[in-house]
This record gives structure tokens, sequence and C-alpha cells, in this order.
């Protein structure tokens, strides 16, 4: 049997980079996937298409994580096309970075508001659905940097060491509702956005990190299916560091 067999995932700002990477390890532990983005656009009907490769039910759903009201109502729109929900991952997320004399208070707000307030909104939408059903996994992806820090990112920062303390809070919350609450912290991923930097600071980058190489977005995913999984049914409030050993 498949690892995340009859379970339904919604997996936020799903449809690239390691959101993507997580509903394709997902669907092909045969996890039924719910994902969301701003808009579903022609990368969103992509994904798509890749996930029910698999031969498993999947539905792209418009929505701003940021916004709480779209997000009970998406939650909601995803329980009744779905009939349960089993795993919440919230992905989304953003980066405005700039050191904190130049930061502005639109900069800020925005990585607080996609990046930390989208997973209270999920986690609040998703609570009564695990409650009822006592039994859930809630994955926040926080950053090696929400543990200890970097410059230029105080906001990026921040909204991350928000997500892993959030985990830890409705870990001790919902635990005895047999609901599970993890963070996962990835350090320098190879991304889409990472291959924007220069080749001499990514060589900067892997020559910190004990295994000389970037992590990828699959790296990542095989976390979060553990964490999705009844493999780790004794596992909550926990943060898991992927990062190849940078962060020790």
């Amino acid at each position: 049997m498949k690892l995340l067999e009859g379970k339904v995932a919604l997996i936020t700002g799903a449809a690239r980079g390691i959101g993507k990477a997580i509903a394709l390890k997902y669907a092909a532990q045969g996890c039924d996937i719910a994902f969301t983005d701003l808009v579903i656009d022609e990368n969103g009907k992509k994904t798509e298409e890749e996930i029910a490769a698999f031969g498993v039910k999947v539905k792209g759903y418009a929505s701003n994580a940021a916004d709480f009201e779209a997000c009970h109502n998406v939650v909601a729109e995803i329980v009744k096309d779905f009939g349960h929900l089993d795993i919440l991952v919230n992905n989304a997320g953003i980066t405005k970075d700039g050191l904190m004399m130049r930061m502005s208070e639109g900069q800020w707000d925005a990585v607080i508001g996609v990046n930390l307030k989208s997973a209270f909104n999920f986690i609040h939408a998703v609570t009564p659905v695990m409650m009822r059903q006592r039994s859930g996994s809630i994955i926040n992806m926080a950053s090696v940097v929400g543990v200890h820090g970097n410059a230029g990112q105080c906001n990026y920062s921040a909204s991350k060491a928000g997500m892993i303390g959030l985990a830890k809070s409705i870990a001790q919350e919902l635990g005895s509702r047999g609901v599970r609450a993890n963070a996962i912290a990835p350090g320098f991923i190879i991304t889409d956005m990472t291959a924007q930097l220069s080749e001499e600071i990514r060589k900067e980058w892997c020559n910190k990190i004990p295994l000389r190489r970037g992590g990828t977005p699959e790296d990542v995913a095989d976390i979060a299916v553990f964490l999705g999984s009844d493999m780790s049914s004794y596992v909550t409030g926990q943060v898991i560091q992927v990062d190849g050993g940078m962060n020790m």
C-alpha cells in the first residue's frame, strides 16, 4: 500500500517550486491533491495535469492565502469536493528582501501577510475539520533563517520563525484530538528563485554546507511525505531542517 493512500492534502502555493514537488511526491504515494495559488494560470493547469498522471484526484483553486475569508471559503469548497481533508501544507510564501533601515512598511506587511498570516488563515479553517475527524497533519514550510536569522531578510526570517512557533503551539492545542503539527526548515534549495543568484554566490553558499551542494525541492518533499504519512504518527511540534548540515 502506498504511504498516503486514501488521504487528501491541501498544499498552498503549489503551482511551482517546492510546493509542486510536494504535490507530485504526495500524488505518487496515492494522495488526492487540492492546491492553491493566487491564480491558476498555465503553470497551475500544467501542475494539475502532471499530478493527474498518477491516477489521483486533483484540483487547483485560485485563492489569496493572505485573505482570511478567502481561505475559509476555499477550505469549505475543498471539503465539499473531496469529502475530507487529512494534510495541510502551508507552503505559500514570498520574499521582499532588504536591510531593516531601508525596508518599507509595505515590504514588511506583504511578507508577514503572505507567509505567516496565510498559515494562520488555513490552520484556522482546517482545525474544525481535523478536530471532527480526530486526525490530521499540519506542516508549516519554515526556513533555516527562521531558526538563526539572516541579514537583509528580517521580514522573511520573522515570518518563518513565526511559522515555527505557530506549529509548536498548534501541536500543543490539537494533540489531544489526534492532530499533529510540525515545521520543515529548508536551507539552500535550488529553485527558480535561487537560480537567479550568481554562480559566485551559489558556490559561496555550497562551501558553507557540509554536504557541499544545494538541496532540491524533492529533498524537501521527501520529508513532507514522512510528516504527512502515518510513519510520523508520534512526531509533533518538531522542526526538521533540510539543509545539508548548514545549520547544526
